[in-house]
């Protein structure tokens, strides 16, 4: 096991860290501010009028990202529906509107499918490497489609590191804490060895429900955002995440 050293936090007894990918591993709010304006005009073609509604739903102002509106934090399916109840309130019958947020979304993603992979965020790769080295289980829990997040650790070779990842592509989503627990399963860990580091509510809210060990929050622009006031502690930087020392069940007495 592994203890630790998050700003002024100590972390004893960790087995597994759990992360967040957008916006916590990677740097895709471009990318996701790109796919949420193609969408909306996408439909705005269609319907006339609904594009800048939308665009404000989905947490997109002008060349900025909202880290808590729907395209930072929903799964595909939550924005797809909150597309389509837009366009339900131009009159048009709930099944015809799904259909056509439902074909928006896919002409999106063939626009913007030869766009250049997001990076990580900078020291993210060492941070990884470092709490793999210490024998931690690493793993993805994020709302996106499983497939891309299947894509995002082929395209920077995590494979090394991260033992689980897992999207949401149709059944429960964040913050419900069946996907923590999940995770947990797979990694062969107790919720109560694990952290979760994410820089969504919806992250912090998942990994408190499903008993983990702690809530590491990342915002990388700025210290304490409001929106992550429930995690147990909040970094602007990887390097403030600290291993402190490594425990060996058995050799040193502790179990």
């Amino acid at each position: 096991m592994v203890t630790l050293e998050v700003q002024n936090i100590t972390f004893k007894n960790i087995e597994a860290v759990i992360f967040d990918k957008d916006g916590t591993l990677e740097d895709s709010a471009d990318f996701l501010r790109n796919l949420a304006q193609k969408r909306s005009r996408l439909i705005d073609a269609q319907i006339p009028g609904v594009g800048e509604p939308l665009l404000m739903a989905f947490g997109v102002q002008g060349d900025t990202l909202d880290p808590t509106g729907l395209m930072a934090v929903g799964s595909r399916r939550e924005n797809e529906i909150a597309a389509a109840a837009y366009i339900a309130e131009t009159g048009r019958g709930w099944l015809e509107s799904v259909n056509i947020a439902h074909r928006a979304f896919a002409d999106a993603d063939q626009y913007l499918k030869s766009s250049p992979p997001s990076t990580l965020f900078v020291g993210g790769l060492e941070t990884l490497k470092s709490l793999s080295d210490a024998g931690l289980k690493l793993g993805i829990v994020s709302a996106a489609p499983t497939a891309e997040v299947q894509k995002f650790v082929t395209h920077h070779q995590l494979e090394p590191y991260i033992k689980f990842h897992q999207g949401v592509d149709g059944g429960p989503t964040k913050p419900d804490p069946i996907l923590f627990l999940n995770a947990c399963q797979a990694l062969g860990v107790d919720p109560a060895h694990t952290l979760m580091v994410g820089d969504a509510q919806g992250d912090i809210d998942m990994a408190l429900g499903a008993g983990a060990a702690g809530c590491v929050g990342v915002f990388w622009n700025q210290s304490n955002p409001k929106h992550l006031n429930r995690a147990t502690v909040v970094i602007s930087d990887w390097d403030q995440l600290k291993i402190k020392s490594l425990t060996f069940p058995g050799v040193f007495g502790d179990s």
